[in-house]
């Protein structure tokens, strides 16, 4: 995320230079492994619900703009920050050690910003239904979206290029030394970045998903409920003895069981993305707690170079789990990725059972 709040990637880090060939390749193999998990994953993500219908929604309509922020991440952030890691210094020149922070907090920044809309999505189809289609509308999609992808600007582009970001001691330093790519972040710019980037969104997210957890809690005690007292009914009605005819409490309404389908739906949509968050929050607490700490303390806060590097993996780590969670979570994910999969390595199959996913 925001690269570097110390001198982190220096275009001089001591002795990688020298380090050995078997110590390069240990380090560049989950480096790269993770880099071409997150390029392929959320490809695989968008091309799947551009591919079939029964994936095209409001809320995936977040989910690809999400993939493609992750991608952006993985394209644009991770190789040079690799590039650093395995050769030790800053190889792109001064004005590119710019451009790369900027996108780099930039794609960050519009990750994160996309799950707190996805919460918010989520809330009102579960906790809010009956207004969820009066108040996620495609204008309003297409706001947020438009939101998403401008506002992070104003923290990544505009304070990086224009010098309000770091001190004037560091753009002293980096006139006289414009071979290295160091990051140093004022306070000010510390707080508010990490604030717009990870702090706020997060408490959103967690304030909508504990509204969602509560009311879907409700809802199966309402339908735990409803459903005993059909059984009930539905016994003294037979004589003691459930009709064979009827395997379920609701199966003979047809109306009822659309309202309990539609219901299970949005739990388990809410559950994945709910997944989705809490494994986000996971990966980057441990970067921004670093990041915020030592920013306001300083030299009183030394932290070793191979923690930093490790925070932040793990961080870019998150770009490549949210396909691997949609696949293990979401049937209808899970079935438009072995479709797609199907399509690129074997096309005669896969275009005989397009049809059936497609409808």
């Amino acid at each position: 995320m925001e690269t570097n709040a110390s001198n982190r990637n220096s275009s001089t880090s001591p002795g990688s230079e020298a380090d050995p060939v078997y110590l390069l390749v240990i380090k560049g193999i989950p480096l790269c492994t993770i880099i071409v998990m997150a390029i392929l994953g959320n490809l695989l993500v968008v091309v799947s619900v551009c591919r079939y219908r029964k994936l095209r929604n409001i809320t995936n309509c977040f989910v690809v703009s999400l993939a493609i922020a992750d991608v952006l991440v993985a394209l644009i952030a991770m190789p040079f920050n690799a590039s650093v890691e395995l050769s030790g210094r800053w190889m792109f020149g001064y004005a590119m050690c710019d451009v790369w922070n900027s996108l780099d907090v930039y794609a960050s920044t519009v990750s994160i910003i996309h799950l707190c809309c996805i919460s918010i999505d989520r809330y009102y189809a579960v906790v809010k239904p009956l207004n969820y289609p009066l108040v996620i509308t495609e204008q309003r999609v297409i706001i947020m979206l438009t939101f998403v992808w401008v506002f992070p600007v104003t923290i990544s582009f505009v304070p990086i290029f224009l010098g309000w970001y770091t001190t004037a001691e560091h753009l002293a330093f980096r006139d006289q030394h414009p071979l290295v790519c160091n990051f140093i972040v004022n306070r000010a710019y510390a707080v508010i970045s990490s604030s717009i980037s990870f702090w706020i969104p997060s408490a959103i997210m967690c304030v909508m998903y504990y509204f969602v957890y509560q009311e879907a809690i409700r809802q199966a005690k309402f339908l735990y409920k409803n459903a005993s007292a059909a059984s009930r009914s539905q016994i003294a009605m037979n004589g003691g003895a459930t009709s064979p005819a009827r395997k379920g409490p609701l199966d003979g309404d047809d109306r009822a069981g659309e309202t309990v389908q539609k219901i299970r739906h949005e739990h388990k949509a809410a559950r994945t993305l709910g997944i989705i968050m809490g494994v986000f929050v996971l990966c980057w607490l441990p970067f921004f707690t670093w990041y915020i700490t030592v920013s306001l303390c300083r030299e009183a806060c030394p932290c070793p170079d191979v923690v930093v590097v490790v925070l932040f993996w793990i961080g870019y780590l998150n770009s490549c789990l949210n396909p691997l969670i949609y696949a293990y979570f979401n049937r209808d994910f899970r079935e438009a990725f072995r479709q797609t999969l199907q399509c690129v390595f074997w096309p005669c199959c896969g275009r005989r059972r397009d049809e059936r996913i497609s409808v």
